[in-house]
């Protein structure tokens, strides 16, 4: 089995445990559901949700950006306009037909949880970090960042995204996220030169 094939099977089986996780915290609340029980409903063994997830947290804070290279990471993050970029991620991310398996509600049905349950915003949180801590070193360098301005302004377009999303959230949850983010994120791109306008 190619590289390929076992990653996609992977991020399939790992989907799949999501679904099954959310399913029974929806249905019995965050608290009360098990590892072990989710392994169950998923029909993988409890070793496994453990070390794709680490926890119950993990559970619903992991996403398909932990697992990128970071030569990946390099490929969808525009350093000229990383805003544009996050904003087309989340356009993506909205837009992708519902995979196999997955229940109504869409790719951004556990986004509550982040808002709902402190030790999930809270593993939220560290995510975001270590994302601000990838993206950081491909915007040193760029339209002349130092270090220190690149983690500042990799952190600003992180927690930016996840305060946009907070007001998607207290806003009932009714419009596209990535409206949300395309006007949270709105006054970083004055960091980032216009680009030229075209010649007529």
């Amino acid at each position: 089995m190619g590289t390929g094939l076992r990653e996609r099977k992977r991020l399939s089986a790992m989907r799949t445990i999501q679904e099954r996780a959310l399913d029974l915290f929806d249905e019995r609340g965050f608290d009360a559901v098990t590892i072990e029980e989710i392994a169950a409903a998923a029909e993988v063994s409890p070793s496994s949700v453990y070390r794709w997830f680490g926890t119950k947290e993990g559970l619903i804070v992991a996403d398909e950006f932990d697992s990128m290279s970071q030569e990946a990471v390099r490929e969808i993050l525009d350093v000229n306009d990383p805003v544009g970029s996050l904003v087309q991620i989340v356009v993506r991310y909205e837009s992708a037909p519902q995979q196999a398996g997955q229940t109504a509600g869409g790719p951004w049905r556990r986004v509550r949880y982040f808002f709902q349950e402190p030790s999930v915003r809270t593993a939220a949180l560290a995510e975001l970090d270590r994302a601000g801590s990838r993206i950081a070193p491909l915007l040193a360098g760029s339209n002349g960042m130092t270090e220190s301005q690149a983690r500042v302004v990799a952190n600003a377009l992180v927690f930016g995204y996840f305060a946009a999303l907070e007001q998607w959230y207290l806003d009932g949850g009714d419009q596209p996220i990535a409206t949300y983010v395309e006007e949270g994120l709105r006054p970083l791109r004055a960091i980032w030169p216009s680009p030229p306008a075209p010649t007529t």
